[in-house]
């Protein structure tokens, strides 16, 4: 699917955020598993069960193979679509998604130059191609969110990484923010849930409201809505 025309109406997008207290998502050597607890992650997978569609980028999906499937009890009636944000075509034609299409649809948002032949030609997957940002040279999340509304998507739940999020949040696209957080540390060297937003003062920062704090096991888990 080509980019287009702007939508009249884009997707809402909630960033669900897994975290340490101290905002990290790994150790300095990428491990994750697992920050979060038990309860945590079954609400995680409840959350997913809510959105029309869940988005990672390439680097997420590369350190972790995430299948992306709603896994509730009982199981959801219908399962969101599993979008990978990939501007450099890095997805492997072997990934954890293409080996289940049984579960639910997939669509590659990749640059529109790219060439599709290294990737798996199947009704199951959407290929969105989308124009460049002249910015950062990646592909742009506001063309992204134009194919994602031509897809029928009203609702999606972004996952990872932390340059995907930040791209979101720069564009002023973050409605809603769902943290899990951790009660442990894991210090200046592990790797931050969000990528660098370029801010020079305090008073430009995107400005959140806090709207539910609930414990989840032994993790507390935050909601924010974007204030006008």
């Amino acid at each position: 699917m080509s980019a287009g025309a702007a939508t009249s109406k884009r997707p809402s997008v909630t960033l669900k955020l897994a975290t340490s207290l101290d905002g990290r998502i790994a150790t300095a050597s990428g491990n994750s598993k697992w920050i979060t607890g038990e309860a945590a992650r079954a609400e995680g997978h409840r959350l997913r069960a809510a959105h029309d569609a869940v988005l990672v980028g390439s680097g997420t999906l590369l350190a972790d193979d995430p299948e992306l499937t709603a896994r509730t009890d009982p199981p959801p009636a219908k399962q969101p679509l599993r979008i990978v944000a990939d501007s450099r075509a890095r997805t492997p034609a072997d990934a954890r998604l293409f080996r289940t299409l049984d579960k639910g649809p997939i669509a590659i948002a990749t640059i529109e130059t790219t060439n599709l032949d290294h990737w798996p030609s199947d009704r199951g997957i959407q290929y969105w191609m989308v124009a460049k940002d002249p910015a950062t040279g990646s592909l742009s999340v506001v063309e992204l969110m134009n194919s994602a509304a031509r897809a029928g998507v009203g609702s999606l739940m972004i996952e990872g990484g932390g340059q995907l999020a930040a791209s979101f949040v720069k564009a002023g696209l973050v409605d809603r923010i769902e943290w899990f957080r951790a009660p442990i540390l894991l210090g200046g060297d592990g790797l931050p849930c969000l990528g660098g937003l370029g801010l020079e003062t305090v008073a430009s920062a995107p400005t959140y409201e806090r709207v539910g704090v609930k414990e989840v096991g032994v993790d507390l888990h935050e909601s924010y809505v974007r204030k006008a």
